[in-house]
């Protein structure tokens, strides 16, 4: 039988126990939207500099030519010597350091992972700002998976009991694509198709919590906004007809854009032992594979390509293979070059001039339909997560409408990209981030 002192002392220990898991959920709430909040002043920061190499070249079109030549062997010299695990997108060190974890010294303490520390996450912010006030061809939304991703394993280091350091990462960046995109079910899909392959079930809460509440920040701060607007419509015959051709034509572009890249990258080849030998030399070369990639194109390859992807929506632009190739070749030369960067972005601009040349040689497809398509089956065809890619397009768009057609030419884009890159871009590229102090002595000793 038990007494009233041994049920008191019961609720008591009850008690402790639950204001423990509250503090652990409150420090996981608390980091999330620290990652959000950073999420955005990130993003605030990219258009600042977007705006600002406008107003640098502006009419000087010579300029903008000239600022890459400079600008791509500078950042990439500050990378190496400041933060070298800086340097990419961001996505591939956040696989590596939740699927290898933390090395131990010999007395068994735990050693500082460059690839998700905060260090790592201010100078990417302000590194890849840089190259944006330059014109190079990147994103900031995988530079903000790893900076959402630091911040809350920094925040939750000390926490004893909560959540592994595997699911914090696994969340962060689901946290980061949700506020880079404003879409937060993707962020969710993310996480399951491409951060943790065999995902911890019991990781979902967190995942879901982080992404909420990094989203409530974002929102906060940022305002509830589409990323191309409300365009909201219906799928027609037309529209299921030109989604697998589509799929094939952006699938095979974005499977050659990740086979160079991942060839280069990681393969034995001449080009990655030249940028190992000499990686100032062969940053000087993809900024002028760059510049030269922009004169020829008029400049739309500079910058994200987040107006000229829009202006393809809603018909105000004109030259889909202009915007095509310029941000295939500068994209490519921008992430092969060591400097930080993502490739999201540029590869909705990329898809979205597909898009709009299928559109000019198949008229009855519809501009704003085939514009939307060729931007989901090219990242289809860049990552290899055909989930991700479509719910990313909907919820940016708008646009449940398409959800059907968006599924159906992302998939058919994977099986064209598979054909060219089987394993897919960031876990090939996570392979060089595996051994975190290592490659970060090395490459900083350079």
């Amino acid at each position: 039988m038990r007494t009233p002192l041994v049920v008191l002392d019961r609720q008591r220990k009850l008690a402790r126990l639950r204001a423990k898991r509250s503090m652990r959920t409150a420090v996981v709430v608390g980091s999330a939207v620290a990652g959000g909040v950073a999420a955005v002043g990130f993003a605030k920061l990219c258009d600042a500099a977007m705006e600002a190499h406008a107003w640098l070249v502006g009419p000087r079109h010579w300029l903008g030519p000239v600022l890459l030549l400079v600008g791509f062997p500078l950042v990439v010299w500050l990378t190496r010597k400041l933060a070298p695990a800086a340097a990419g997108s961001g996505i591939p060190q956040v696989i590596a350091a939740s699927e290898i974890g933390r090395r131990r010294d010999e007395a068994g303490k735990p050693i500082p992972d460059d690839r998700v520390s905060l260090k790592t996450a201010a100078l990417k912010v302000a590194l890849a700002a840089l190259f944006l006030v330059f014109g190079a061809s990147i994103g900031r939304e995988g530079p903000t998976v790893q900076v959402v991703a630091a911040v809350m394993a920094f925040l939750t280091s000390r926490l004893r009991g909560g959540p592994r350091r595997r699911t914090i990462l696994i969340a962060g960046g689901a946290a980061g694509v949700s506020a880079a995109f404003n879409t937060p079910i993707a962020g969710i899909v993310f996480a399951v198709e491409e951060l943790a392959k065999g995902f911890d079930k019991r990781a979902t809460s967190v995942v879901i919590l982080a992404v909420v509440s990094a989203g409530v920040a974002a929102f906060a701060l940022g305002g509830n906004y589409a990323y191309f607007g409300d365009l909201a419509g219906s799928a027609g015959w037309s529209t299921w007809l030109s989604a697998p051709l589509i799929g094939v034509g952006a699938g095979l572009a974005g499977g050659l854009f990740s086979r160079l890249l991942s060839a280069w990258m990681t393969g034995d080849n001449p080009v990655r032992r030249l940028r190992e030998a000499r990686p100032l030399g062969f940053a000087a070369l993809c900024g002028l594979a760059a510049a030269t990639t922009a004169a020829l194109t008029k400049g739309v390859a500079y910058g994200a390509g987040y107006a000229e992807a829009k202006n393809l929506l809603l018909g105000h632009f004109a030259s889909g293979w202009r915007l095509a190739a310029g941000k295939w070749l500068s994209t490519l030369a921008a992430a092969v070059s060591g400097a930080p960067g993502g490739i999201f972005a540029p590869s909705l601009a990329t898809g979205a001039g597909l898009g709009a040349l299928f559109a000019h040689v198949a008229p009855w497809a519809g501009g704003r339909e085939a514009v939307t398509l060729g931007m989901a089956a090219y990242l289809t065809g860049v990552v290899q997560a055909p989930l991700t890619s479509a719910v990313i397009l909907m919820e940016m768009t708008r646009d449940p409408g398409l959800v059907g057609p968006l599924l159906l030419a992302c998939l058919v884009a994977r099986k064209c990209s598979e054909m060219l890159c089987p394993v897919p871009l960031y876990h090939t590229l996570a392979r060089a981030w595996t051994t975190p102090r290592r490659r970060s002595e090395a490459e900083a000793a350079t």
